[in-house]
């Protein structure tokens, strides 16, 4: 199982989750909100199999921590995979936009100077401006749109653009999640669960729940769960290499 968007440091008692991943098998990106969790989040980790870790600075925090894009344009040279990152145009966000603009762009120009990263990115409120930035700034790097939300339209400019896309249970328990799912390539896609953010009744999202998201994509795609996660696995590897070619391309081998 793949959950490439968990925020794993946030989980009330992470220790005990990472275990169960580890015993599970699953494989997961854990993205960071802030570049001063990287550290703690490596020691969390530690060398566990399978599991990885993403430089991030998510954009609901730029409105108060604009400034740490300097430390995150510190690390990134050493970080293998970037996220979470991006803009968020809805409500309580949209008065920051142009400030999580400025610091977007700088994170995909740094990134991309040292060769491109595969990075997990958020859009929220504004599918159409991280398009944009992906497209003027994004380099080499390849983006993997966490929780798509925008329009059909906007979906159709990114899988044009040539964007990954990460999907949960929480995205395809609705209508527009289930039908923007099935308009996304089946090459591209990769399951997540933005846990512990996202909830079921009073628990948490776990990465082993992705077997929903799984269930849910074979419908989609008219296959059985078992086909659905071997797609969804070798579509892992697929990213995975890219991913090495674009390290390779700033000196750094395949992780």
């Amino acid at each position: 199982m793949i959950d490439f968007h968990c925020h794993l440091d946030l989980y009330p008692d992470p220790h005990s989750v990472l275990r169960e991943i580890v015993r599970r098998g699953c494989s997961v990106l854990a993205v960071t909100t802030t570049p001063l969790a990287i550290d703690g989040t490596k020691r969390l980790i530690g060398s566990a199999p399978h599991v990885r870790v993403g430089l991030g600075l998510h954009p609901e925090l730029v409105a108060t921590r604009a400034r740490e894009v300097e430390r995150f344009c510190e690390l990134v040279e050493s970080a293998d995979f970037v996220g979470e990152i991006g803009l968020d145009g809805s409500p309580p966000h949209k008065a920051s936009l142009a400030l999580q603009r400025d610091v977007f762009r700088t994170i995909l120009q740094r990134t991309a100077l040292l060769g491109g990263r595969v990075m997990s990115v958020h859009s929220r409120g504004a599918a159409r401006e991280v398009l944009e930035d992906l497209g003027r700034f994004g380099g080499a790097s390849t983006a993997v749109l966490h929780w798509f939300s925008g329009s059909l339209r906007e979906l159709e400019c990114a899988n044009e653009s040539g964007c990954w896309f990460s999907v949960g249970p929480s995205m395809l328990k609705t209508e527009k999640g289930r039908n923007l799912a099935g308009h996304m390539p089946a090459d591209r896609v990769l399951t997540e669960t933005d846990g512990p953010f996202t909830r079921v009744g009073n628990s948490p999202l776990f990465p082993w729940d992705v077997a929903d998201a799984e269930a849910t994509l074979g419908r989609l795609w008219s296959v059985d769960e078992s086909e659905a996660r071997a797609r969804v696995r070798e579509n892992l590897r697929s990213l995975m290499k890219r991913g090495a070619l674009e390290r390779r391309g700033n000196g750094r081998s395949s992780a």
